[in-house]
């Protein structure tokens, strides 16, 4: 997803200058000749776009710092770069105090340019990081914080809203990975419990001799071990939200003491003499078929009506892919703070392609293929290449910085390997001059009359270019248009490397 800037400049000429820079720096761009129609158009549909504000200081009319005064208001996290032919340091300091990012003197160079943009976009997703975490930290995670831009999204959000105006119990049912602790956690952000501890307790990672002292507590001596008294999840969870990830592993006996719990608003911690209340909200959330569970008698049926009052089904990504563009542009700006990447964005053909995968591992699988990616680019703007797994599971061939490596001139060798057909060759050799006429084929089909595999013709042809060429590799990777890496990595696959190095 690349970013769009928006260039306020009324001299048309200056207003091209800038755009054409921009677009040089890969950013989309979208014009405004006074500051007037740039906040009509920030206000309109295509300001949710924009990333950038490229503003001019002197404008007839609303200048630049009457446009910086509107704006800060309705945008506060928006970077704004201030360019103006009358440089001074007066002028820069009200343009700064007026909320500008940074201040630049007409003509700037491209490259100080693109380092103005560049930085004023990191300091954008870092203070967006900032926020993230604060909010998470304060248990104030909101729903307009998630990402719900499809239409089964938009319904889960309704519901949750409703749902987070009272007490009421709520199931999050899903596959493994599409973000149901998110949910949980804005359910509370938009309940009366905001700001109230948020207590996540992963039912199935607690061993089953703890689970009990861990859910409850236990008091100091009531068993082996026990040299401290310790609370429990459901104390710790008093005011605020209790949620019980992947309830559904939990054991039959424990279930028993859970759902006495949740009736009667108390626990009783191990080894102690009397029972303690507690005031949660409950949200559970699993990854199985409850119901399922309670006709084959692994889960109570008392206990899932208990927790089953309001269900909440996730959708998996791949019922809402048009959410992933938002996702993507999230984790990029989260990964590239982390990292100290440049990295800002991505270009259409990737993210088609994303678009178009499957994504079994949901949310949590998307989110560590763009980190991938993101540790891997080199640039500022993540291609195909950077997402060689998921390019490779859908058949699309990419060439990563590493195939690149002694890569032979353009125009000298094909796109693909050459593969004639024709009758099946002489076993091939690895000797020099042990290339002949008749092994000038590679057949694709089999004794059986069918077609051989890829990497069996794969293979053939490169031990006949190998004695074609009487093992000149730099030569035989240029006539197969691949790079001298790729080749000695295919040599390994074959088990031929040695045989090539001895030779």
């Amino acid at each position: 997803m690349t970013h769009t800037t928006l260039v306020v400049d009324d001299d048309p000429a200056q207003r091209r200058l800038m755009q054409a820079m921009a677009e040089r720096a890969g950013f989309q761009t979208l014009t405004a000749a006074s500051g007037g129609e740039a906040l009509d158009l920030l206000r309109s549909p295509k300001g949710a776009n924009v990333s950038l504000i490229l503003l001019d200081l002197i404008m007839p009319g609303m200048d630049g710092l009457a446009v910086l005064n509107q704006l800060r208001p309705t945008h506060p996290s928006l970077p704004v770069i201030v360019l103006t032919a009358q440089g001074g340091v007066d002028t820069a300091v009200a343009a700064m105090r007026a909320g500008a990012d940074d201040f630049l003197v007409k003509p700037a160079s491209p490259e100080r340019f693109q380092v103005s943009i560049q930085n004023a976009l990191k300091l954008k997703a870092l203070n967006g990081e900032i926020q993230r975490l604060k909010k998470t930290q304060d248990n104030r995670l909101s729903f307009a914080d998630l990402v719900a831009e499809s239409g089964p999204m938009r319904q889960v959000v309704r519901m949750a809203e409703r749902a987070a105006q009272s007490n009421i119990p709520i199931l999050i049912e899903g596959e493994s990975g599409v973000g149901k602790e998110v949910l949980a956690r804005a359910i509370q952000g938009g309940s009366d419990r905001a700001g109230k501890p948020f207590v996540a307790v992963n039912c199935g990672a607690i061993p089953d001799t703890l689970i009990e002292s861990i859910l409850f507590g236990h008091e100091r001596g009531a068993f082996t071990g026990a040299i401290d008294r310790h609370i429990g999840k459901f104390q710790e969870a008093t005011g605020g939200t209790l949620f019980l990830d992947e309830i559904g592993e939990l054991r039959l006996d424990m279930q028993v003491k859970l759902l006495r719990a949740i009736q009667e608003g108390e626990v009783d911690p191990v080894g102690a003499k009397r029972p303690v209340k507690v005031d949660i909200r409950l949200v559970s959330a699993t990854n199985r078929n409850l119901a399922q569970q309670v006709a084959e008698g692994k889960f109570r049926e008392d206990l899932f009506y208990r927790l089953n009052v309001f269900p909440i089904t996730l959708p998996p990504l791949r019922e809402r892919s048009e959410d992933i563009p938002s996702l993507v542009a999230h984790f990029i700006r989260r990964f590239a703070v982390e990292e100290n990447k440049k990295v800002v964005g991505i270009d259409a053909d990737a993210l088609d392609m994303l678009k178009g995968f499957n994504w079994p591992g949901n949310i949590r699988q998307l989110e560590n293929t763009v980190f991938r990616a993101v540790v891997l680019c080199d640039g500022d703007c993540l291609h195909i290449g950077d997402f060689p797994q998921i390019a490779t599971q859908l058949g699309i061939e990419v060439r990563t910085a590493f195939d690149l490596e002694d890569e032979p001139l353009p125009g000298e060798m094909p796109s693909r390997p050459f593969v004639a057909v024709s009758p099946p060759p002489a076993p091939a050799a690895l000797e020099p001059g042990a290339a002949t006429a008749r092994n000038a084929g590679i057949s694709v089909m089999g004794i059986d009359g069918h077609l051989r595999k890829l990497e069996e013709i794969e293979h053939e042809l490169i031990r006949f270019a190998i004695g074609k060429y009487e093992g000149h590799m730099s030569e035989v990777a240029r006539r197969l248009g691949i790079g001298r890496s790729t080749l000695y990595r295919k040599l390994r696959e074959m088990g031929l490397d040695e045989r090539i190095d001895a030779a």
